[in-house]
This record gives C-alpha cells, sequence and structure tokens, in this order.
C-alpha cells in the first residue's frame, strides 16, 4: 500500500454478503492486503443477511483465523441489502464507516486513498465511481447511467454513480441517516438532509468482474427503486412540512371538486336542469373526498411512519447472538 497521510482515527469496513460462500475467504484476505501497514486501528464487520448457503459458516471460520476485529453480524433471516448495511452500520465503531458489496467487485485496496481523502479534504462522504465499470452493458450500465441521471435530477445530489456500494462516511454523519427499503442507493442524497452537497465528494475506484456466484440484488430491484426516489424527493423536500405535499394534492382536488360542484349548482339552482344522473356531479363530489383524504390520511400515515423508525421503536432487521464489544476491543492495529 502506498503511503498516504491520514489524520488519526478509527475505521469501520462494512459488508454485506448473502449466499457469498466462495467469496467470504477471498474477500476478507483482500482486506487484509488491500490495508497491509494501515496505521490507524480497524475493524471489518460482514454481515450475513439470512444466507441459504454454508456464508454463515464461512465468516465463523474465516473470521476467526484472522482474529476478533473480524466481526459477524447474523441477521435471522433474509432482510435485504438495504437493512443489513443499516445492521452493520449500527455495529460500527469506528469515526469512519466504509461500505462495499462482498462480491469482489469493488476493490478494499482503494479504501485508504478513500478515507484520506475524506478526511484531508473535511469531507463527510467520498463516494466511489466505477468508471471503468466491468457489467453487462444493456442489464447493467445502460440502466445504471439512465438511473443515476434521474437522481440526480431528482435529489439535487450530482454523482455519476449511485449504485457503487464501496462509499467513505464520516460515522457522527451517517449514524443520523436511516435506511429503510432499497435506500442504500441514495444514501448521499439522504446525507444531504443532514449536511450540504458540498461536503459529499466523489472518488474514481477499480472495478472488477464478478468471479464466484452471481448477483444476488439484481434488476429486479428496478420498481422499488422508483417508489423509493418518490420518498427520497418527499423527505428532502418535505420532511418538516408534510402538510405542504399532501396539502398542496389535496387543494388542488378541492379547487377542481369545488368548481365542478359550483357548476353543478348553478344548472340546477339558476337553470332548474336535472342533474342528479349527470357523471360530472360524481366527479365533484368524489374530488373533494380524495382531497379531504389526501390531507387527511396522507399526513397522518407519512407522519406515523417516520416518528415510528426515527424513535428507535422498530429495526428492520434481528441480530442473532450479538457480540456486545466495548469501544476499545477487537481493533486491528497496524
Amino acid at each position: 500500500m502506498s503511503e498516504i497521510q491520514i489524520p488519526a482515527h478509527t475505521l469501520s469496513i462494512v459488508i454485506p454478503m448473502y449466499n457469498e460462500a466462495d467469496n467470504v475467504e477471498p474477500m476478507i484476505t483482500r482486506v487484509h492486503e488491500g490495508l497491509a501497514g494501515y496505521a490507524h486501528p480497524w475493524e471489518l464487520i460482514l454481515v450475513d443477511d439470512g444466507s441459504s448457503d454454508a456464508t454463515p459458516a464461512e465468516l465463523r471460520r474465516v473470521g476467526a483465523k484472522f482474529g476478533p476485529h473480524v466481526r459477524t453480524v447474523e441477521l435471522m433471516r433474509n432482510f435485504r441489502q438495504t437493512a443489513a448495511m443499516q445492521a452493520g452500520i449500527d455495529a460500527a465503531r469506528g469515526s469512519v464507516i466504509v461500505t462495499l458489496d462482498g462480491d469482489l467487485q469493488n476493490d478494499p485496496a482503494d479504501i485508504p486513498r478513500m478515507v484520506g481523502r475524506l478526511l484531508n479534504e473535511d469531507l463527510d462522504m467520498v463516494a466511489g465511481w466505477r468508471k471503468n465499470r466491468k457489467d453487462g452493458l444493456f442489464l447493467r450500465k445502460i440502466p445504471s447511467r439512465i438511473a443515476n441521471r434521474l437522481i440526480a435530477r431528482i435529489t439535487g445530489v450530482t454523482l455519476n454513480d449511485y449504485g457503487c456500494s464501496l462509499k467513505a462516511f464520516r460515522a457522527d454523519v451517517l449514524k443520523h441517516v436511516r435506511l429503510y427499503g432499497e435506500m442504500h442507493r441514495f444514501i448521499p442524497a439522504w446525507l444531504a438532509t443532514v449536511t450540504t452537497p458540498r461536503r459529499i465528494a466523489e472518488e474514481v475506484v477499480n472495478h472488477h468482474a464478478r468471479i464466484h456466484g452471481e448477483s444476488k440484488y439484481g434488476i429486479s430491484r428496478t420498481f422499488r427503486v422508483i417508489l423509493d426516489l418518490i420518498s427520497v424527493y418527499f423527505f428532502m423536500r418535505f420532511r418538516a412540512r408534510p402538510g405542504h405535499f399532501f396539502g398542496g394534492a389535496g387543494l388542488i382536488l378541492g379547487g377542481i371538486g369545488s368548481l365542478i360542484l359550483t357548476y353543478m349548482a348553478f344548472l340546477k339552482f339558476v337553470g332548474h336542469e336535472n342533474i342528479g344522473t349527470r357523471p360530472l356531479l360524481m366527479v365533484g363530489f368524489f374530488s373533494i373526498i380524495m382531497a379531504v383524504q389526501f390531507i387527511l390520511s396522507g399526513i397522518l400515515g407519512e407522519t406515523l411512519a417516520r416518528i415510528y423508525f426515527e424513535s428507535g421503536a422498530g429495526k428492520l432487521y434481528q441480530v442473532r447472538n450479538p457480540d456486545n464489544l466495548t469501544a476499545d476491543e477487537a481493533w486491528h492495529k497496524g
């Protein structure tokens, strides 16, 4: 590893894994190679996302071989990638947190350079940019480019590669963000709700073709991502004032309904026409009902859901046998 001057810190590396038994030992080995000679304490947190193969056993076996700084967080079932990443972030004790995938496509050798830039340039996040991506053109690259532009346009946080899991964060900033659904790809946007986008940067990183297994979080997530993008837009623009979002839609529908019903009343009382069988009467009536539902049900439902999760009353995952380490235990020290 080339010598990089990095201010004092502790580092937590978080890797979610799901049915990646063949990649466990190569992944852990690559992390140790990438951080060989690293001058600061670090730990490796591997999250088993309810794997149905030998991944949990491999994590325990290989982790025991390398030492206590290799920690395993074993989820009780498959909660999906975002929840697995959140579980790892919650378990992290370092002042800097780095996330990456467990499929060996991200290169751990990039970690020191990203952490160095994060701390030396006083940033809150450095996102990886897979400039020379080793994936299929039509199923991966083109959809990814479209998604990156769409996300940047809607959230206002411009990055070339939202989908790269290799990212470095200041822990005290990242832990203000809670992840739900498929929100792990929107972390830069969520981070912009607690810090300025000027403190978010991008770094070109290496990317390798997958050697073992196949992607477990594939293109089928596209529809969930679209729905989550709508949620991101809502909370970035209206998190502190949800009534403006739902109330705006309700006022539009209420205005349309009021105009229709006023017109119907004019026909009834001035024109003396029979309006009881006119479809327009039903349109006006139901527009008013929908307006009320938008204003009341929307605000109530969204606000209660956010309060529930942010209060810590509910988690999106459950951990089997947590290790409960203290702040000073089980660090790898160069």
